[in-house]
């Protein structure tokens, strides 16, 4: 089953994590070489074409994060 976009609370991107979700992150290099998420995969938006979704597994969810100051 496919959702759609939905934001997430921390503790519910870790409990999907931890229940083996992909986390990807789609910031540019230089925000994800100086932190990101353990074990996010890095695609950065203007990359994120179907040929590069279709890197991920698509029998596992997927959370993307992305950059917010809210």
């Amino acid at each position: 089953m496919c959702k759609m976009f939905q934001n997430a609370s921390r503790e519910r991107v870790r409990r999907l994590a931890d229940e083996g979700a992909q986390l990807v992150e789609v910031l540019e290099r230089r925000q994800y070489e100086l932190a990101h998420l353990p074990g996010a995969a890095h695609i950065p938006a203007w990359e994120l074409t179907p040929a590069r979704a279709g890197e991920l597994d698509p029998t596992r969810p997927v959370v993307v994060y992305c950059f917010d100051t809210l």
